[in-house]
C-alpha cells in the first residue's frame, strides 16, 4: 500500500509539473503571436479616422456602388514562348542560347519516349502488358522543365511524365521491367504499369488516386525548407487534377507556409473525356494562382525553351525567396487518355491531326535545329532506327524475365511478418498448390 501510495504522489508531482509546462508553453506561444500581430501593426499603423478598410483577412479599398466581379474581366493571361511554330526565335532576349549537345539531348529525349510510347501501347493491345499511357504531344512539357531542375530536386509527378524521369537517366530496361512487372521492377510488381518511381533519381512513386501528390509536395517542400538544404518540389498533375480538393489544400498550405515549390499543371485539353470548357468557367488554372497568393505564369507547352526558361527562374526564386510557384503548359493530349479511353468518342479526327502535325513540340524543335544545321535528314533516319532498336532490345529484355518471388507480396511493410499477414501468406500457397494448374510457378523468380 505504501508503495501504491507512493507512485500516486509521483504521478501527482508529474501532472501538476505538465500542466505548468503546458501553461507556460502556451502563454509563450500567446506572447509570440501577440508580437508577430504587434509586428504587423507596427509596420503598417492602424488609424482608426482613416476612411480604409481594416479587415486583416484582405487587402481593398471601400467604394460606394454595387459592383459584382466579373469572370472575364479581362481578355486572358498571356502565354508566353520563346519559338514560332516554325522554331524561330521570336524575341532574341529570351532566347536561353543553349549548346548544341544540350539541345540534340533534349530532342533526342522527346524522341526515344515518342518511341518508348509507340512500342509499349502496341504491347498493351497484343496483350503483352495490362495497361499503359502515351505521353504523345506533351514530350515538351517533361524535357524542358526536367532540364531546368537540379538532380537534388524531389518529384512527385501524376501519371504522364515519363520523359522527366527518362531525362534524370532512368534506363529503357527499367521502364519496361516496371510496365512488364517483372523480378527487376523497383517496385517489385506491385504497381499498375507506368506507375514508376525511382528514390535514387528523387523520383516519388506514382500513385493512382488523382492529384494526392498535390498535398504531399507542399509538406515535402515545407520539410526542406526547414533544413535549408537549397533543393525545391516539383509538382506535375493535369488540369483535371486542378478541379479536386487536394488541389486548393496543397495550393493554400504551400503559400501560407511559403514553401520552395513549383506547381507544374499540364493543361492538355482533355480531363480523361471531359474538356476543358466542362471542367472550369475561368481562365484556365494560371488565373487561380494569385487567390492563393502564388506567384503565377503561363506558358507555350510545346515550346521546350518557354518551358525550361520558366521552369528555371521559378526554381531560382522558389529556393531564393522561399515561395512556391504556378506554372500552366499549355499544350495538347494527342494520344488516348489510356488504353482503356477511345477519344474518338469525344473528339474529331481532324482537331487531333491538327496538333499532331502543325504544333507539335518534337517538330518545332526539330525545325530550331535545321534552320542552324544542326539536324537533318541523314541524322533523322539514323536516330529513328537506333531508338527504335534500343527500345525493342530493352522491350525483348524484359518479356524474358522472371516474374517477382510472391513472397514479396507480404515484404516491405512490417520489419518483421505480423501473425495476420502470416496466415494470409499460408492460406495464398495453399490456395497456389490447390489450383497449381492455374499459377505457373515456374515463370516466376525462387
Amino acid at each position: 500500500m505504501a508503495a501504491a501510495r507512493g507512485v500516486k504522489k509521483l504521478y501527482g508531482i508529474g501532472l501538476h509539473a505538465v500542466r505548468q509546462n503546458t501553461a507556460l508553453k502556451a502563454t509563450t506561444f500567446l506572447q509570440q503571436r501577440a508580437f508577430r500581430v504587434n509586428g504587423a501593426l507596427r509596420q503598417q499603423p492602424f488609424d482608426s479616422s482613416a476612411e480604409k478598410p481594416q479587415f486583416p483577412g484582405a487587402s481593398a479599398e471601400f467604394i460606394d456602388h454595387l459592383e459584382f466581379i466579373q469572370p472575364n474581366v479581362i481578355s486572358g493571361i498571356p502565354v508566353y514562348r520563346v519559338m514560332d511554330r516554325q522554331g524561330q526565335i521570336i524575341n532574341p532576349s529570351e532566347d536561353p542560347k543553349l549548346s548544341k549537345e544540350t539541345v540534340l539531348n533534349f530532342y533526342q529525349k522527346m524522341t526515344l519516349l515518342n518511341t518508348m510510347d509507340r512500342i509499349l501501347y502496341e504491347s498493351q493491345r497484343q496483350g503483352r502488358i495490362s495497361f499503359y499511357m502515351t505521353n504523345y504531344g506533351e514530350e515538351g512539357t517533361h524535357i524542358g522543365s526536367a532540364a531546368a531542375l537540379e538532380p537534388t530536386d524531389l518529384v512527385f509527378g501524376q501519371y504522364r511524365e515519363a520523359g522527366v524521369l527518362m531525362y534524370r537517366g532512368f534506363p529503357l530496361d527499367l521502364f519496361m521491367a516496371q510496365c512488364y512487372a517483372n523480378a527487376d521492377d523497383l517496385g517489385k510488381g506491385r504497381q499498375m504499369p507506368v506507375h514508376y518511381g525511382c528514390k535514387d533519381l528523387n523520383f516519388v512513386t506514382i500513385s493512382s488516386p488523382l492529384a494526392t501528390q498535390i498535398p504531399q509536395a507542399a509538406g515535402a517542400a515545407y520539410a526542406l525548407k526547414r533544413e535549408n538544404l537549397n533543393r525545391v518540389v516539383v509538382c506535375y498533375f493535369g488540369e483535371g487534377a486542378a478541379s479536386e480538393g487536394d488541389a486548393h489544400a496543397g495550393f493554400n498550405f504551400s503559400a501560407t507556409l511559403e514553401c520552395p515549390l513549383i506547381f507544374f499543371c499540364r493543361n492538355n485539353g482533355y480531363a480523361i473525356s471531359t474538356p476543358t470548357n466542362e471542367q472550369y468557367r475561368g481562365d484556365g488554372i494560371a488565373a487561380r494562382g494569385p487567390g492563393y497568393g502564388l506567384m503565377s505564369i503561363r506558358v507555350d507547352g510545346n515550346d521546350v525553351f518557354a518551358v525550361y526558361n520558366a521552369t528555371k527562374e521559378a526554381r531560382r526564386r522558389a529556393v531564393a525567396e522561399n515561395q512556391p510557384f504556378l506554372i500552366e503548359a499549355m499544350t495538347y493530349r494527342i494520344g488516348h487518355h489510356s488504353t482503356s479511353d477511345d477519344s474518338s468518342a469525344y473528339r474529331s479526327v481532324d482537331e487531333v491531326n491538327y496538333w499532331d502535325k502543325q504544333d507539335h513540340p518534337i517538330s518545332r524543335l526539330r525545325h530550331y535545329m535545321t534552320a542552324r544545321g544542326w539536324w537533318g535528314e541523314d541524322e533523322e533516319r539514323a536516330w529513328r532506327k537506333q531508338s527504335r532498336k534500343l527500345v525493342m532490345e530493352a522491350f525483348e529484355r524484359a518479356e524474358k524475365r522472371l516474374k517477382p518471388n510472391p513472397e514479396l507480396l507480404f515484404t516491405d511493410v512490417y520489419d518483421e511478418m505480423i501473425p495476420p499477414l502470416a496466415k494470409q501468406r499460408e492460406a495464398m500457397w495453399r490456395h497456389v498448390q490447390q489450383y497449381k494448374e492455374h499459377y505457373p510457378l515456374d515463370l516466376y523468380e525462387k
